[in-house]
């Protein structure tokens, strides 16, 4: 199993390193040294910490427990881990915890009960703060409206809100009362709304009026009207005035639902309660993209969210009280889940909800220099965007406070990894993670201890024991193979909705049988145990026996100033040839003319090889994406080949449908041509 590499050495290249006194300093030095008094182990480095928290799995989880001092009942007394092969691990049985109770421990702190918790900000730049206190009195009075509209232990809320306080407080307060939450951007469709949240038959819909997006009023009163009309099991909806916070919430005239105001709900005086449940107690459902077939309901638990973003936030991100965590992720992508657990952390957080690009491509930059954002996470696409437009982001900006940057979403290309410490900030700790909703965190990416090389993600995250795999299951190094997870994690889905025999979630994860979580990407492992992502395995191109990952063609063309956008298929044809199209979205005032072409083909054959230079370049006016911003090959193969695997595309997992047309035409003119 291989796959074709860019010549260039990336491995000697350390883009960022931390001092011995920043080593000494962090989180995870600091978990080490009393790992080492509770357990009597040497842990002087990163390594040695990993490969104890994999190889002890009982001793590490223990210890994350007792060094957060995690809230909650019958930790002391119940194992950590009851039948530990995968997929029926079970975590902590017996022992009882509530996620939300632990994040507002910070409010009872007399230290932290008055500094801010949340930042909102608007696209004019003006903001609102909550303190600590705040959000622990706006979640009780919430949580107390739940408890009145008849919501019970288990019972599902709903909501379709845009990325603002009031969807930090509806979770938590659902999770307050163990109650399960799930949620959407209100940018998808009422249908799409409709599809993923009805199977849940949710007891509450939480939602809003609108939002304001690009300087304009986006009204979703009917919107609203339509999603409550499909959701036969709600019986109230909360709705958050957005747009107009004097217009009534109004009533439903297709059927009897209450409607009440989410401002008026939180100004109520309750006490903080929380319902402490079992470990592995639904806490939230996350719901994969559906591009093909029904989206899966990922059910994750309080217990695992609360270790899991512990470990994550705190130690590989060293965030912690005095810190500022800001991504500008809408509610349907589980990186908008990371506020969260960032305030589980003791974190600041920024909401925001509003363009990218409303005063320019750099726009996140200025809310980074406004607030004082010490960690700052958003999708490769979005540097790659900034460093093409060819923008000074400091200029006139303070990035003093920044400390890191978080890049998900895609493998970041190097010539923007580059561009991140040219351009941003020189000493800005860079890294890239890999993970996903599955398991609402990263199984690969970032810690304080150890240097960055250009391309590479430092190493797995403590307690993930992961390892490349050929087709014989066998563990590669310095070779591509499958990404095989060995051991299990807390926050691995404590089920799928609807699943009742686990048979959809055996078949999601374990192809190659208990005991091996198979995720689906084509990664290497290097000597070093760092890693590279090649991305997506169902995505793989295969030319002339070899497997080539797109992102090996995505950054190569990132140089190219005259592409805006791109995406490479792989097609096997009826007559078993192979047929590699590379589809370019181009900059205004561009041509697709000689030169252009030569200089993409001679480009991918430096910076890959031969084998990555397409068969033909086609311009398109958009590149369809989901909503979480991941361009759509594999589904999009189906439009060309007959004999591609997988079910048709569901247009409303479609942040663009309208570019899905374009390329559903397309491959029905070529149909037609080739006769």
């Amino acid at each position: 199993m291989s796959t074709a590499f860019a010549p260039e050495s990336q491995e000697a290249v350390i883009t960022w390193n931390p001092t011995p006194a920043q080593v000494y300093e962090s989180k995870m030095a600091d978990f080490a040294r009393y790992s080492e008094i509770a357990f009597d182990r040497q842990l002087p480095d990163f390594r040695a910490l990993l490969d104890w928290s994999v190889t002890e799995v009982e001793e590490f989880w223990r210890s994350i427990q007792t060094y957060f001092d995690v809230l909650g009942e019958g930790f002391e007394t119940a194992e950590v881990l009851e039948d530990s092969v995968m997929p029926f691990a079970s975590w902590f049985p017996g022992a009882k915890l509530n996620f939300a109770e632990n994040v507002l421990r910070h409010a009872l702190n007399p230290l932290t009960a008055d500094e801010t918790a949340i930042y909102q900000v608007e696209e004019d730049g003006s903001h609102s703060v909550l303190t600590w206190a705040q959000l622990e009195s706006q979640v009780a009075a919430l949580a107390a409206t739940f408890r009145e509209l008849g919501v019970e232990r288990g019972d599902r809320i709903a909501a379709v809100l845009p990325n603002v306080p009031e969807a930090v407080i509806g979770l938590l307060a659902a999770a307050s009362i163990g109650a399960v939450w799930t949620i959407n951007s209100p940018d998808l469709s009422a249908e799409a709304s409709i599809r993923r949240v009805k199977q849940l038959e949710p007891k509450v819909l939480v939602a809003s009026d609108g939002y304001i997006f690009g300087g304009k009023a986006i009204d979703r009163r009917a919107h609203t009207s339509e999603v409550e009309a499909g959701l036969p099991s709600i019986t109230a909806t909360v709705l958050v005035r957005i747009l107009d916070t004097q217009r009534e919430p109004g009533t439903m005239s297709i059927k009897e639902v209450e409607r009440l105001a989410f401002d008026r709900c939180v100004e109520k005086q309750h006490a903080p309660a929380y319902e402490r449940v079992d470990f592995n107690a639904p806490l939230w459902i996350l719901f994969s993209s559906g591009t093909t077939g029904e989206p899966k309901g990922i059910v994750h638990g309080h217990g695992g969210m609360v270790l899991d973003g512990l470990k994550s936030i705190c130690l590989h991100q060293d965030m912690g009280p005095g810190d500022v965590y800001y991504v500008a992720a809408n509610t349907s992508w589980m990186v908008w889940n990371t506020l969260v657990q960032n305030l589980l952390a003791g974190a600041a957080i920024v909401t925001y909800a509003g363009s990218p690009k409303i005063t320019g491509k750099d726009h996140h930059f200025q809310i980074i220099s406004d607030f004082g954002v010490t960690m700052f996470a958003t999708g490769a696409a979005y540097l790659t965007m900034v460093e093409k437009a060819g923008i000074d982001p400091r200029a006139g900006r303070d990035f003093s406070a920044l400390r890191s940057i978080l890049s998900t979403g895609s493998p970041l290309p190097p010539s923007t990894w580059r561009w991140v410490h040219e351009a941003v900030k020189s000493d800005v700790h860079l890294g890239s993670d890999s993970g996903g909703t599955d398991i609402c965190g990263g199984f690969l990416g970032s810690n304080p201890m150890e240097p960055v090389h250009l391309g590479h993600l430092q190493g797995p995250l403590l307690g993930v024991a992961v390892e490349a795999h050929d087709e014989n299951g066998q563990p590669l190094i310095d070779q591509v193979g499958a990404m095989a997870v060995t051991n299990p994690l807390p926050s691995m889905p404590v089920m799928l909705w609807g699943d009742a025999d686990g048979a959809r979630y055996n078949s999601s994860y374990f192809t190659e049988g208990d005991g091996v979580w198979m995720h689906g990407d084509w990664i290497t492992r290097t000597s070093s145990g760092e890693f590279i992502v090649h991305g997506r395995a169902d995505a793989t191109l295969n030319r002339q026996g070899v497997r080539i990952g797109p992102s090996d063609i995505y950054d190569a063309l990132t140089e190219i100033e005259e592409l805006a956008d791109y995406l490479v298929l792989g097609i096997e044809e009826g007559n078993g040839g192979y047929w590699m199209p590379l589809f370019v979205v181009l900059e205004d005032g561009a041509e697709l003319d000689e030169d252009l072409q030569s200089r993409i083909c001679s480009t991918l054959r430096t910076r890959a090889s031969a084998r990555h230079v397409p068969d033909e370049i086609i311009v398109a006016p958009e590149i369809p994406v989901t909503h979480t911003m991941k361009r759509l090959e594999v589904p999009l193969k189906k439009f060309f080949s007959p004999t591609a695997a997988g079910r048709e595309l569901n247009r409303d997992s479609v942040k663009n449908p309208e570019a899905l047309e374009w390329f559903r035409e397309y491959a029905r003119q070529r149909t037609e041509t080739k006769g």
